[in-house]
């Protein structure tokens, strides 16, 4: 069995060698926040990099596309803007389009979002007497993506024991820590997302990545 190999291979590390791995484990969750923190700084988005688990966008995204975000102050908002935002009340951000846009005489600016492949507008999962969004709810706005690359983090998200494997794959085939960066760095992009929500939406807590969607009605 995998698990009866890695301990295995646990017992017969000496004590140089298990303080070698813990250092290098250290050094590339370490290079890796610092990546992270800096993509955050210069995308201004706290989520630069997101993965769209179900079909609401599809034609424009399908399931398991990697989507890359920026959040830039001084950008407006735009009608037909692909947007990944919050609703207060739910853990999970959205990513869909903007459909209209409210702006008073002020300049405050409200707008309307919905899924390409959804039937109707985002009103009825906005909190309740929340009929439009504004820039404060917006995460990051999509500025490119790279199909199908992340279905990797749906199978870990859908089947937990494909994660397990996944991991324990690293760990023997590149040492115990040496090889784990991979899996720690798709387990961040993709954290597990509880029960408790909203059948129509599907998606995960954000971290490195959040990953986000409204299943078509």
């Amino acid at each position: 069995m995998l698990s009866l190999d890695f301990l295995d291979d646990v017992r017969r590390m000496n004590k140089r060698q298990l303080y070698y791995q813990v250092l290098n484990f250290g050094m590339i969750v370490s290079s890796a926040l610092m990546i992270w923190k800096g993509l955050m700084v210069i995308t201004g988005s706290e989520s630069p990099i997101v993965v769209v688990l179900s079909g609401s966008m599809e034609p424009a995204f399908h399931r398991g596309d990697l989507l890359f975000l920026t959040n830039r102050v001084e950008d407006p908002i735009r009608v037909g803007e692909i947007v990944v935002f919050r609703i207060e009340g739910r853990e999970i951000p959205i990513v869909h389009r903007v459909l209209k846009i409210h702006e008073k005489q002020n300049g405050h600016i409200k707008f309307l979002t919905k899924g390409d492949n959804n039937a109707v507008d985002d009103r009825g999962l906005y909190k309740q007497g929340q009929h439009w969004l504004e820039k404060k709810d917006v995460v990051g706005r999509a500025r490119g993506f790279v199909p199908y690359i992340g279905i990797v983090t749906i199978l870990m998200n859908d089947y937990p024991k494909f994660k397990v494997r996944a991991y324990t794959v690293c760990f023997i085939k590149n040492g115990i820590f040496g090889g784990s960066w991979v899996a720690q760095l798709v387990e961040r992009l993709t954290p597990d997302f509880g029960s408790a929500h909203d059948p129509r939406v599907v998606g995960s807590s954000p971290a490195l990545g959040s990953v986000l969607s409204i299943e078509p009605t």
